[in-house]
């Protein structure tokens, strides 16, 4: 009886694990084919085992990225692989020294305080540390950002020009979670005449500033029609269980 339970359970894995690769695969591959070449995706892969992005990386995928930032530090020092982390989360500023050695961007930077804080810990770590700054253009509350009046204020400051080891890239934003596709088409829009007016206002000069990051999994294709040139994706990619090998 054990021999044939074992036999069982090591066939299920396999399955579960073919599965596994397949879907991950055929996700991936229609998400590329639906968005321009220029678009880059990020695999969000908050709460997915080791094997869920072993897989995805095998598709050819090298951005992930992460909300919780013990959960990517952890995964980092885990997984042998040169992944392009990016920290997509909301940051408190007292765990920003467990992700600066290595992350490769920095999406979710909400507060003056918390850019400050990251440049502190890139000096640290002989760093320059890649930022988006997020705008806040949702309908509910309990989503994080900046307005628009205060990145102005923020980029004016020479405070803000004293920081030499943060790098800012674009802007980030989320939209409100509802099914009215208009009211996110709204919101997305003005993020990105937000970016382009912040683009003339202070980095006219600077082609690094050229990222708008907003899209997720079930509203990308509106927010790369608006000028998204990052989208994270997470449910679309690994689905919407937490691990398939696990059961």
């Amino acid at each position: 009886m054990n021999r044939l339970k074992y036999n069982h359970n090591f066939a299920s894995y396999i399955i579960c694990d073919f599965f596994l690769m397949t879907t991950i695969k055929n996700n991936i591959e229609r998400i590329r084919e639906s968005i321009p070449s220029n678009v880059k995706l990020v695999a969000v892969s908050k709460t997915k085992p080791i094997e869920a992005i072993q897989e995805a990386w095998d598709c050819g995928q090298r951005i992930f990225g992460e909300n919780r930032v013990l959960e990517l530090a952890e995964k980092h020092s885990k997984i042998n692989l040169p992944i392009e982390w990016h920290m997509i989360g909301h940051l408190q500023t007292n765990k920003i020294k467990y992700i600066a050695p290595f992350v490769s961007l920095i999406q979710s930077v909400d507060s003056f305080k918390l850019l400050k804080e990251i440049n502190k810990e890139a000096v640290k770590n002989n760093r320059v540390i890649k930022c988006l700054l997020q705008i806040f253009i949702a309908q509910e509350k309990t989503k994080f950002g900046f307005s628009e009046f205060e990145i102005e204020e923020m980029l004016s400051s020479v405070e803000f020009k004293n920081l030499k080891s943060i790098k800012i890239l674009g802007l980030m934003g989320m939209a409100t979670f509802t099914d009215n596709q208009e009211q996110i088409r709204k919101e997305f829009r003005s993020l990105s005449k937000t970016c382009n007016k912040i683009k003339s206002a202070f980095y006219n000069d600077n082609p690094e500033f050229c990222e708008i990051s907003m899209g997720m999994s079930g509203d990308y294709k509106i927010a790369v029609e608006e000028g998204s040139t990052i989208i994270r994706v997470g449910s679309a990619i690994f689905g919407t269980r937490d691990s398939i090998l696990t059961n």
